[in-house]
């Protein structure tokens, strides 16, 4: 196996484990209390809403969007760092038949294992700052898993016997 390819291989691993570590916390310390406040948020809108109190029942409506705008910025965080270091490993294992040097290969390896830290990064830390910060760093980390993939392809189709 190459250099680039070990290094896709223990990157995966790595951001795999990272990314079941991240959701077994938040599956054990944080989810039932953020299910449980989008759930009493969902009720009290509509409690409020049968009240003819539009103003208490949009004020829920807004406590349950936020929640459940955190929750799959959580939830999506996590399975994407598993779902693409599992991406990893498998490129990593044949990444000796990417027809590009091993210098190249090393290049792209660098930037996909970087898109597939930033961009799951960016989307979780939008949920502290619902900026241009962390939406930019989400983009960049796209941006790098986009390029890369589409490097690696091209590398893949070099590497093709001619018919």
């Amino acid at each position: 196996m190459t250099r680039s390819g070990r290094f896709l291989v223990i990157g995966g691993l790595l951001l795999a484990v990272w990314g079941m570590t991240y959701g077994l916390y938040y599956a054990v310390f944080v989810e039932h209390q953020t299910l449980d406040s989008i759930g009493g948020s969902l009720t009290n809108a509509f409690v409020h809403a049968a009240e003819q109190a539009p103003q208490a029942s949009q004020a829920a409506m807004q406590a349950y969007a936020s929640a459940n705008y955190n929750y799959v910025r959580q939830v999506d965080a996590h399975g994407h760092w598993i779902g693409i270091g599992l991406l990893l490993i498998v490129l990593g294992i044949a990444f000796s038949r990417v027809g590009f040097s091993e210098a190249m290969r090393m290049r792209l390896a660098a930037a996909l294992l970087a898109g597939a830290i930033l961009f799951p990064l960016g989307v979780l830390l939008e949920t502290v700052n619902a900026g241009s910060i962390p939406k930019g760093v989400a983009i960049l980390g796209s941006a790098l898993v986009i390029a890369a993939l589409g490097g690696i392809s091209l590398g893949f189709s070099k590497n093709q016997p001619s018919t």
